[in-house]
């Protein structure tokens, strides 16, 4: 029996979206015919969001993920699945009120080790590449982080939360991305850990030396495989 898939969305809609097109195409292409994914959605405007995480209020923010897991388990989510790298800030303490959370940088860590990688580069939100609530998941999968320099680390963290928030993408932002990927590669990164679930939008594969791993597409294949087994 298929488990219900509860995703806690909106941080940003259109990476939430793209959860939604590939769950629902995994689950079509593994179970055929007119199969579909069941799902529970609770999206957030983001700019509530954005303005507690901009004045520091962490704990609000903590609060509302704990509301909308509450609400998706009651409407009869088997599991939860947050869909921003950043909201893995909150994931120990989720888990820790007993909320069975299928983690981004489990399934993430799993995908690198798959392609014999241990050195990679983490781009994302200044909290994903500076706080430890991914990057000690990683290492301790035994995987080795390269960040970015510190200006480097705060043009990423802007192209997501000024541009990418208001739906500015173009040449101008994926030239500047990969500038800051290939500076990665000189310092020895193996592959390119996009961990922040908007960066996909603007990377593209065949600009980069090395492989580019998408956590929108790991996570969101990783739910279909938890919800299926």
């Amino acid at each position: 029996m298929m488990k219900t898939i509860g995703l806690i969305g909106g941080m940003l809609w259109q990476s939430t979206a793209e959860y939604y097109r590939i769950i629902n195409g995994e689950v079509r292409d593994r179970l055929g015919g007119s199969h579909s994914a069941q799902i529970l959605l609770y999206s957030f405007d983001f700019e509530t969001i954005r303005q507690n995480m901009k004045s520091g209020d962490y704990v609000k923010v903590g609060d509302m993920l704990a509301i909308a897991s509450g609400k998706l388990m009651d409407a009869g989510a088997g599991f939860i699945v947050l869909c921003a790298n950043s909201a893995h800030m909150w994931a120990e303490m989720l888990s820790e009120m007993g909320v069975p959370l299928l983690h981004i940088a489990e399934a993430t860590a799993a995908e690198v080790k798959r392609h014999r990688i241990i050195k990679v580069g983490l781009l994302g939100t200044r909290y994903t590449m500076e706080q430890p609530f991914i990057r000690n998941r990683l290492e301790k999968e035994g995987l080795q982080m390269i960040l970015p320099g510190e200006a480097e680390r705060d043009q990423v963290h802007r192209m997501i939360y000024d541009d990418l928030s208001s739906g500015k993408s173009g040449i101008k932002q994926t030239r500047l991305l990969h500038q800051i990927i290939s500076g990665l590669e000189r310092e020895g990164a193996e592959g390119i850990i996009l961990g922040c679930t908007e960066l996909p939008l603007l990377a593209r594969q065949e600009l980069s030396g090395v492989p580019l791993f998408n956590t929108t597409l790991i996570h969101a294949r990783a739910a279909v495989e938890f919800a299926l087994e």
